[in-house]
């Protein structure tokens, strides 16, 4: 181990023992990646250092917890990895008996990616329009992080940012860094304080702490520098010898949403595709459509989610997506989940609970004509369940639909502003209801008008 490895290891005793004496908790954001694993490596390796060598009061007294925040997009290659790591992460600390705990954020129903795009109508995110990374990663763990803030009255996040990567993040380090003092103050959070200590580290190094030291909580990190190899682009050049001829220190890829229309072409999907891992295509495949199709002003509405019009001067939609492309689009998802199932039997590339989601969603939109189980039920033989109960098979709605027998857009209509009732108990929140069935009465009146003229 290099003098410089065992100078941070050194840091972080101090820094958890001497420097800082409170029980602050300590925050790893863990991705799975490269930095993040090299951080928790770390940080384990001082706790094991405290716990053999450092008498009682300044034993493993504060908390470390391991945060891996999980978009429900994430590659599936790198999900399936990071879901390994955790439970050996989880398994090992206890089995060492170090104060380390796992915790997996995700995005609240309403706010995942699919319920966004294909329930609400939201756009692809792009440059301009970035709603994806407030929705999908920093709320769910800022909700984790105020409950540590509540709880101790301050927490202590472990960055694990390298200055040498990019010219950007160095200069973002240096921003926030305070000369002499290791921690310094969350830009965006209150009672919140960050600490970089592996942001000297070159790249060489990193990979020569996953290839060379074992992992200490017992996982194999040639997987990881395998998925980083398979995923380099080939004009990447890796010409740095760091264990053996199979150990260079190559992998600067960036591994995020499969869905991710940000950048405007995925290269490590791309990468690992051309290097074996051919079912991930369909995928690649919807992802560009996603893209490709995101101005489209067929695929768009006149009006934004407030009501507010969306058309440019030449008559360009800007809007939400329409009612029709909402379905083609799920539809196309779930015949991809189908097919890739058939290879993949555990990777679901949308969830039951955000198929319901969606459907409550469009019934708030008044979107009537489409319906998430059928669509289902299509594509997949058997139904969904979308709504708790049938009400088509409920003796209320038959004695409904006697009473409307003379006038069945009045069935129609009540049938629908019970729907919209019954759709956010799904969801455990009545907001905006109110506004939902005065909206549809308004549509049913227009229209009854507009029949009569």
């Amino acid at each position: 181990m290099s003098k410089r490895i065992e100078n941070i290891i050194d840091e972080l005793v101090d820094q958890y023992t001497y420097a800082d004496t409170s029980d602050r908790p300590w925050i790893i954001g863990f991705s799975g990646g490269k930095d993040s694993t090299v951080l928790l490596t770390l940080v384990w390796r001082a706790l094991e250092k405290i716990k053999k060598e450092f008498p009682y009061p300044f034993q493993l007294k504060r908390q470390v917890y391991v945060v891996c925040n999980d978009t429900m997009v994430e590659n599936p290659i790198i999900s399936s990895y990071v879901d390994d790591v955790l439970a050996k992460i989880e398994q090992a600390a206890r089995s060492q008996g170090l104060p380390i705990f796992v915790k997996k954020t995700i995005p609240k129903i309403e706010e995942t990616f699919w319920v966004n795009v294909l329930g609400k109508g939201y756009p692809v995110p792009n440059n301009s329009f970035r709603w994806c990374t407030d929705k999908l990663k920093i709320r769910p763990t800022s909700s984790f992080l105020l409950e540590q803030i509540d709880e101790k009255g301050e927490a202590i996040i472990l960055i694990g940012a390298i200055s040498s990567e990019s010219a950007t993040r160095a200069k973002s380090i240096k921003k926030h860094e305070i000369k002499g003092k290791r921690l310094t103050k969350h830009p965006n959070h209150h009672n919140t304080l960050v600490y970089s200590p592996i942001k000297e580290l070159m790249l060489e190094e990193i990979w020569y702490i996953i290839n060379a030291l074992p992992s200490p909580w017992g996982y194999d990190n040639s997987k990881l520098f395998k998925i980083y190899s398979d995923a380099s682009a080939d004009d990447y050049e890796c010409p740095t010898v760091v264990t053996n001829k199979s150990h260079t220190s190559c992998g600067q890829s960036r591994f995020g949403c499969w869905t991710c229309t940000v950048v405007k072409e995925d290269k490590s999907m791309s990468a690992l595709i051309k290097n074996g891992e051919k079912w991930l295509a369909p995928l690649l495949k919807y992802r560009n459509s996603l893209e490709k199709e995101r101005n489209i002003s067929e695929n768009r509405m006149a009006t934004r989610r407030n009501g507010q019009a969306a058309v440019t001067e030449d008559g360009h939609k800007q809007g939400n997506y329409a009612p029709e492309y909402r379905a083609k689009k799920l539809r196309e998802l779930l015949e991809l989940q189908k097919e890739i199932q058939k290879t993949n039997p555990f990777i679901e590339l949308i969830t039951n609970q955000e198929l319901i989601a969606i459907q409550v969603y469009w019934y708030r939109d008044g979107i009537f004509d489409f319906k998430v189980g059928e669509i289902y039920a299509k594509i997949f033989g058997h139904e969904i369940e979308t709504e708790n109960s049938n009400i088509e098979s409920t003796i209320e709605k038959q004695l409904l639909k006697n009473v409307c027998n003379t006038t069945p857009n009045d069935y129609e209509l009540i049938n629908n502003l019970l729907t919209l009732q019954h759709s956010k108990t799904l969801l455990l929140s009545n907001y905006g209801l109110q506004n939902d069935i005065e909206k549809r009465i308004e549509e049913f009146v227009k229209t009854e008008l507009s029949d009569e003229n």
